[in-house]
């Protein structure tokens, strides 16, 4: 830690390139060596996707119709759990190098404050991406989802979108936090009844009047449309993808920015 300390206040790495990516490599390699937790995001979801999807079975009828089976249904959602789970263990970081030195370190070095914002959120975004990525080792085993190349870049893209999304907006709710208990406790409260209003467990045409307003305002929505879509030909949708990526990205926008301002407004107070 303190050699990676020492690489980022340098002068000669008073630039955003090279600390940035010191950053975000830190925190790829981090994550992996921590073997518990590879495990547990990629596990939990999978075996909630098994037994849920078991469980509803053919009684489930798609928003598109037919017999679909609820393991088709649920499977976009099982993915977009594995990207929020990797996020919201990724920004835990954010906590755990306040409490380390880590981070006062990173602030007082001669980069710009974006650094710590770059390098944290692309570091978890990608985390989270790869993640949800090798989740789709699946797809071959569901009846009707095609996984090729026409379609493979369109799904890299909207999995990364919402990587990027979710990872920027836990670090805006981590960075302000010195426990973790309090970090797991909005996570609970907010973040995990996020992805449950997002069309990962029933669809937006069965909802009542009120939840489907929600979901209709929830980005993590059209993530869960977008890789439906481009999973599953064919299946119906609230909006094409173009239009649920331009959504995404928008809301990836939004939160960077976010982010971005509440790491620079902290950095202005007196280290202590």
């Amino acid at each position: 830690m303190a050699t990676q300390t020492q690489s980022l206040v340098s002068p000669a790495n008073t630039g955003l390139l090279v600390p940035t990516i010191s950053l975000w490599w830190r925190e790829v390699v981090r994550f992996y060596r921590n073997r518990g937790r590879v495990a547990g995001v990629i596990l939990s979801p999978l075996l909630f996707w098994l037994v849920i999807g078991s469980g509803f079975g053919t009684s489930f009828r798609g928003a598109g119709g037919g017999g679909t089976h609820y393991l088709e249904y649920f499977f976009p959602g099982a993915l977009s759990m594995i990207v929020l789970f990797t996020s919201i263990f990724a920004m835990m970081s954010v906590i755990e190098d306040r409490k380390e030195g880590f981070l006062l370190s990173v602030l007082v070095a001669p980069v710009h404050r974006s650094v710590i914002v770059m390098g944290k959120v692309l570091g978890g975004a990608t985390l989270a991406t790869l993640q949800g990525l090798i989740f789709l080792i699946f797809v071959p085993l569901l009846h009707g989802a095609h996984l090729g190349l026409d379609n493979i870049l369109p799904i890299i893209l909207t999995v990364f979108l919402v990587a990027f999304s979710l990872t920027a907006l836990g670090f805006v709710i981590a960075w302000p936090m010195d426990s973790s208990q309090a970090f797991h406790a909005i996570v609970n409260l907010f973040l995990i009844p996020l992805w449950l209003v997002s069309g990962a467990l029933f669809p937006l045409s069965g909802a009542s009047g009120w939840i489907r307003v929600i979901m209709r305002l929830n980005p993590l929505t059209y993530g869960n449309e977008a890789l439906r879509q481009l999973l599953f030909p064919g299946a119906s949708s609230i909006l094409p993808v173009p239009e649920s990526l331009l959504l995404l990205g928008t809301f990836s926008a939004i939160m960077f920015a976010v982010a971005f301002i509440i790491a620079n407004r902290r950095s202005r107070k007196p280290a202590g």
